[in-house]
Parts: C-alpha cells; structure tokens; sequence
C-alpha cells in the first residue's frame, strides 16, 4: 500500500487541473468562450490528469456510485443500503472517487478516501449545491475510511455583471456554511485561485469548498 498523498497536495492538483481546464478550453475556442460553456467532464478529466501525476498518486475513479463509495468507507460492507435508507441518501454519483492503492485480491476490497465533487458555472448558490454539500456531510458524518469530501468549482461572470466575484464568493461559501453548520462533528474551510480578469470580456475563479471531520 502506497501513502496517500496528504489534503492540501490534493487540493493543489485539484485547483491546478481546474486552471488548466480554463487555460485549454479558451486556448479550443480562440479565446472566444468561457469554460462555463463546456461540460463539467472537461474539468474533471484535468483535475484526474492533474492527481495521477503525483508521485503517490491514488487510485482515481470518475462517476462512482453513492453506493459504491460506502460499500468501500463504511466498516460493514454490507451496511450501505441500511446507511442509505436512514440517512436519506438517493442513488448519485460523484465526479471523482480517490481510493488507497494497494495491490488488491478482489474486485471488493477498494478502500474509498476522498470524494469530489466537480461544478461548473457557479455563480449563485443553488439548492442543487447546498443538496450536494449536504450529501457529502452525510457520507462522512459517520465512522468511515472517507476523510474529506471537496466541492471544487469553476466561476466566471462577462464584464458586464453587476455583482462581482469578489462580493458572489463569499456569499456562496456563507451558504454553505450554513449546511455545515447542522453537523456539529464536521468542518469546513474553502480555498481559492485568485480571481482572474480578462480585458474586454469578463473574470473566473476556480476553488474547493472542503468538509471534513473535527
């Protein structure tokens, strides 16, 4: 079994795959268009280039199942659908699923620690996103392998916007908080690329909102 590579290795690999994707997708469409045009695979695809590239880089799954990913965190393998129909968990996936790397003797013994979630075009907090912070404070709000769970985003607004970046950021990540907030034995603690001005058209931000145990 290889070290898995600490939290703030992740979330750098996390928010530099992010920036790539940026980079790329205006680099494609001639400097024309934002990312938020193009679908969230785009990014979450770099952000998984970007972690397999680490020297202890983890075991990377895209669009794992909620049920997989507790088959393989909670101590009973078995216990998921049980966790699942007490805590209200519906059947979803989540964008990317990084689990230890080992050398395994069956298909069954994967052992989960990090969920992502990936967003793109994030602007105004949603009920879509405050049910997705929901979800991951659910998943790691019990005894579990998982250790932290990430809401990583891309954010951009044309120039014309009346409401900046700078004044809709903190607002959204408030409304996070307030979903943080109804699980005493979690936290929470959001990082960020500085936001990024381009002439004549408008600025972008990528960032991680990340929940983890006290």
């Amino acid at each position: 079994m290889t070290k898995f590579p600490d939290q703030k290795q992740i979330v750098s690999a996390v928010l530099s795959g992010m920036t790539k994707s940026v980079q790329n997708f205006l680099n494609w469409t001639n400097d024309r268009l934002f990312l938020s045009h193009g679908p969230d695979k785009i990014i979450s695809i770099h952000i998984a280039q970007e972690i397999a590239a680490m020297r202890n880089a983890p075991e990377i799954f895209i669009d794992a199942t909620i049920g997989d990913i507790l088959r393989c965190s909670l101590p009973d393998r078995n216990a998921y659908t049980t966790y699942m129909k007490n805590r209200k968990l519906k059947q979803g996936t989540f964008s990317i699923t990084l689990d230890e790397r080992f050398e395994h003797q069956d298909n069954e013994d994967s052992i989960s620690k990090v969920i992502i979630s990936v967003k793109n075009g994030v602007r105004n907090s949603k009920l879509e996103y405050l049910d997705n912070i929901e979800v991951i404070c659910k998943m790691l709000d019990c005894k579990t392998s998982l250790e932290y769970g990430l809401f990583s985003f891309y954010s951009d607004l044309s120039q014309n916007a009346r409401k900046k970046l700078e004044k809709r950021i903190p607002d959204l990540i408030k409304s996070f908080n307030v979903v943080i907030k109804k699980f005493p034995s979690l936290k929470s603690n959001f990082v960020s690329s500085k936001i990024h001005k381009i002439e004549g058209s408008g600025e972008w931000l990528v960032g991680c909102y990340i929940v983890q145990k006290k």
